[in-house]
């Protein structure tokens, strides 16, 4: 039933766990800043690197990913300062291909990589953090991040959160891609239903509608998981893209950051945002105008997120 009421003023801290970033005293600095603006959840997200999206082996034990123990110091800091935690380890492609292209044969055939090869790994992954996420009392666990083409395989997505509900008993959530909130047809076995809110400045509430309607079939509770726009020119209007093309631009984050509260703060099952994104080592205040990423410290966006945040506390 839908009756998870949280008001989600969340960031994503700490992309994507590079080793030896984390459990510093910039790290510490840096969460504590995102902190003072009104953030009372973060997804402390790291990734591991499988070589393509054909291979089915995820190293997550070994570089560039972060130690357990710089996991569990990002966890216990960010509880220190009062945060709830959804931790959300993620799957990159270590040349590069994005997340969501990582797929195999529909069905096996002898010699070639599978899903049952690729989902076997991945679940070691998965269920290795849910049991960190146990043992330091994790509020959530994202089993997964925008993995479009997995989407599909419901039986192995069923499968897996099962087992990790024999380890962690916190709120389940799997981050979907953009435009995918109404595709997915085991929404049933999550507790949250969240995505990535990458949506067109102009586009807000053609798309929350739509969201929406998808809610209404599954009575599940819902946020953002990633929201967020450079602070670039022309990036408004293509928000998921972090290479386009342009100049440093804060106001353009400043207008679409407005633009999307004031469309979401007018639907009653908005639980939320975790934006995209606070990273562990901030750069310098006088960067700040020249910085044309996601992050909005220092920048103009960054008195709308507080001003938005604290009003919701």
């Amino acid at each position: 039933m839908n009756t998870w009421v949280e008001t989600v003023n969340g960031m994503t801290w700490g992309w994507t766990g590079v080793r030896g970033t984390w459990s510093s005293s910039e790290a510490e600095d840096s969460m504590r800043t995102m902190n003072s603006m009104g953030v009372n959840w973060v997804a402390i997200a790291l990734a591991a690197e499988q070589e393509t999206p054909q291979s089915t082996s995820i190293p997550f034990r070994e570089a560039p990913t972060v130690t357990d123990e710089e996991t569990l110091w990002a966890i216990r800091n960010a509880k220190k300062l009062g945060m709830k935690v959804c931790l959300k380890p993620v799957v990159n492609c270590a040349n590069g291909t994005w997340r969501a292209h990582i797929s195999f044969f529909q069905d096996d055939v002898p010699g070639e990589p599978s899903w049952g090869q690729w989902f076997a790994s991945y679940g070691e992954f998965i269920v290795h953090y849910a049991k960190i996420a146990e043992q330091e009392n994790c509020e959530m666990l994202c089993i997964g991040c925008e993995m479009v083409q997995t989407d599909s395989r419901e039986a192995e997505w069923r499968a897996l959160i099962a087992e990790v509900r024999t380890v962690y008993r916190g709120l389940i959530t799997y981050n979907c891609d953009k435009y995918q909130e109404d595709r997915l047809t085991w929404w049933d076995a999550v507790d949250i239903i969240s995505s990535s809110g990458y949506y067109p400045i102009n586009h807000w509430e053609f798309h929350l509608d739509r969201i929406e309607q998808m809610l209404v079939k599954w009575n599940k509770p819902f946020f953002f998981m990633e929201a967020g726009c450079p602070s670039r020119e022309g990036s408004s209007l293509k928000p998921n893209d972090w290479s386009l093309p342009g100049g440093p631009s804060e106001e353009e984050q400043q207008v679409y950051y407005n633009a999307m509260f004031e469309a979401c703060s007018r639907r009653e099952w908005m639980r939320g945002f975790m934006l995209w994104d606070w990273p562990a080592k901030l750069y310098s205040l006088e960067q700040a105008v020249h910085n044309n990423d996601y992050c909005m410290y220092g920048k103009k966006a960054e008195t709308v997120v507080r001003d938005y945040y604290l009003s919701k506390i």
